[in-house]
């Protein structure tokens, strides 16, 4: 198991678990709704390919200790909300560890992206993983941005990840 997983965590409103392939069809309203990849070039059209090119990457990074993605979990409703993590990257040929965050648009501009980011942050801290945390962020991607400051991250650099233009918001251990 992955010592980035925070499995079995949990925030006032959600638990995180483990991504099971049994997630795949509740995510894939993710991939159906244009708005949540518009910021990201080079996703495949088809919703079904890229949701599983996603769920691919994630038990991936779950068998090498990549870190992974957590399903976030709404208490009250046991319903999937989104996704969260903490994901080891390499940006710039600097290997970093990412604080990652997808919500479902039915959960948008409920606070779950910060909950789960800050539940994150404090995770990673705590087990001393890193001195740092970043979060890469498409340069329109104006919603996770708010997020990030919101979770104490500072804008550091502007930089390109697969091809995509992104800012780089980073936060120090304090």
């Amino acid at each position: 198991m992955s010592k980035y997983l925070l499995e079995n965590e949990s925030t006032d409103r959600l638990l995180f678990r483990r991504i099971r392939e049994s997630d795949f069809n509740d995510w894939l309203a993710f991939y159906y709704d244009s708005r949540s990849t518009q910021f990201w070039e080079g996703l495949p059209s088809d919703p079904m390919e890229a949701c599983q090119i996603q769920f691919d990457r994630i038990f991936e990074r779950y068998e090498k200790d990549l870190g992974g993605m957590n399903a976030l979990i709404q208490k009250q409703s046991g319903k999937l909300v989104g996704i969260c993590g903490l994901l080891v990257q390499e940006v710039d040929d600097i290997q970093e560890l990412e604080i990652g965050y997808s919500i479902l648009p039915e959960s948008w501009l409920q606070g779950f992206a910060f909950e789960a980011a800050q539940k994150c942050k404090q995770f990673a801290f705590q087990n001393h993983f890193s001195d740092s945390l970043i979060s890469i962020i498409h340069v329109d991607n104006i919603p996770s941005q708010k997020v990030a400051l919101k979770n104490g991250m500072f804008l550091e650099k502007t930089t390109t990840y697969k091809d995509n233009p992104v800012h780089i918001f980073r936060v120090n251990q304090g």
